[in-house]
């Protein structure tokens, strides 16, 4: 790899990569907004109802089990749509696939606005996410089809300044229309996000699957595509980066708030104000990884990431176990480690698609699933294991990001599949 100190350093392009990346693509930003948009469309249909999840329960009579359960089964069908999507993308062309999901996710949201009973709405909550995926993972694959490796990490690196909103400003506009409109108005406007978003892909976005891997996906069933693609073993190093830190930070999502509003005693209101910051940092070390990636290799930048997360993991584990400096011993080594997820994650994806550019949708697919599962996995085993201190969350985060920093040095030693 060449690096003149003027030109980004790209890794090698093979044959296959160049039919599928096509020529080097000029970023428009609303290039960067639209698939901002797509990827954060799963996101903000989770952050912006959870303020009104008590509100639903007493208004729909239902228990507080039923109410989360509307959050388990977004996620259920988040993981388990993507499977049919990124097959359905290769084959069939990257528009066709997100319209419909786009379809199916505005009229399950006009369905949550309008349910009339907790059956209902947990039905409407699987059909919003399995339309929703659709543009989650497809906006991955699309993202493949416009650039190679190094240059991919550096688009995913951009799209977190769109992206990394959603944490943010999703959970403030939801209680400000839960307040003023009421729960139901909340989906109301989700079908109406979708829409729009629908409406741009369909007037602005051009089609960029290639006949390479049209061709290559017609010719292989997408479970056999799946089973090839657990065969290189190069993938499989990414697949367990990018999991095992997707679980880092659900671990975070998942135990946060019961460490530091029942344990530190934080009030919920100034909770808002961490759960933002973390947001904050997630952005900009995104943006310093987007800089880093002018000068250093993506896989060079993943290892260092991943070795400094372990690190200040470590720390994490020491401050809940000691108890030292109590929420000050706590809350810098969480930032620093929260914040790192997003240039490992920026990397890692961009490796795992480099790894068959031709399936590229059905990679993204596989890589956002296992995501799901093991982050779903680890956070368990940190809420089951809450026992009032932060050990819980602090060990399983350190377990999720040794592992991770463990798979970087087997992406390094294995170039090929």
């Amino acid at each position: 790899m060449q690096n003149n100190g003027a030109s980004m350093p790209v890794e090698r392009v093979d044959g296959l990569e160049a039919a599928a990346s096509g020529a080097r693509k000029h970023v428009t930003w609303w290039f960067v907004a639209l698939l901002g948009a797509l990827g954060a469309l799963g996101p903000l249909s989770i952050d912006t109802y959870l303020p009104s999840l008590p509100t639903i329960v007493r208004d729909l009579r239902a228990s507080a089990g039923a109410g989360e359960d509307t959050l388990a089964v977004f996620f259920a069908g988040l993981a388990i749509g993507q499977l049919f999507y990124g097959p359905a993308s290769d084959r069939l062309g990257r528009r066709g696939p997100i319209l419909f999901g786009v379809s199916l996710y505005v009229a399950a949201s006009l369905a949550c606005a309008l349910s009339p009973d907790i059956r209902t709405l947990l039905v409407a909550r699987l059909c919003q996410a399995l339309g929703g995926c659709a543009a989650f993972v497809v906006s991955r694959a699309i993202v493949r089809d416009h650039f190679d490796h190094q240059e991919s990490a550096r688009f995913f690196s951009l799209l977190a300044l769109v992206m990394g909103a959603a944490p943010i400003l999703a959970p403030l506009a939801g209680g400000l229309i839960l307040t003023f409109a009421g729960w139901r108005a909340i989906f109301v406007i989700l079908a109406a996000i979708g829409a729009s978003v629908g409406i741009a892909v369909y007037l602005l976005l051009a089609e960029s699957r290639s006949d390479a891997a049209a061709q290559r996906a017609r010719e292989q069933h997408p479970f056999r595509t799946y089973l090839g693609l657990l065969r290189n073993r190069r993938l499989l190093r990414y697949l367990a980066v990018t999991s095992l830190n997707s679980a880092s930070m659900f671990t975070y999502i998942a135990s946060s708030a019961a460490v530091i509003i029942g344990l530190y005693h934080v009030p919920p209101t100034r909770f808002g104000l961490v759960f933002g910051a973390n947001a904050v940092g997630l952005i900009a070390i995104s943006q310093l990884n987007r800089y880093l990636l002018r000068f250093y290799a993506a896989d060079g930048l993943l290892r260092g990431a991943a070795l400094a997360s372990v690190a200040f993991a470590v720390l994490l584990a020491v401050s809940a176990v000691t108890g030292w400096g109590g929420l000050w011993g706590i809350l810098p080594p969480l930032f620093l480690t929260v914040s790192l997820t997003s240039m490992i994650q920026a990397n890692s994806l961009a490796g795992a698609l480099s790894t068959d550019p031709l399936r590229a949708g059905s990679i993204a697919a596989l890589v956002g699933s296992a995501s799901f599962a093991v982050s779903a996995i680890a956070a368990s085993i940190a809420g089951a294991a809450y026992d009032g201190t932060a050990r819980p969350m602090a060990f399983v985060i350190l377990a999720c990001l040794g592992g991770c920093a463990a798979a970087t040095f087997g992406v390094a030693r294995t170039r090929h599949p």
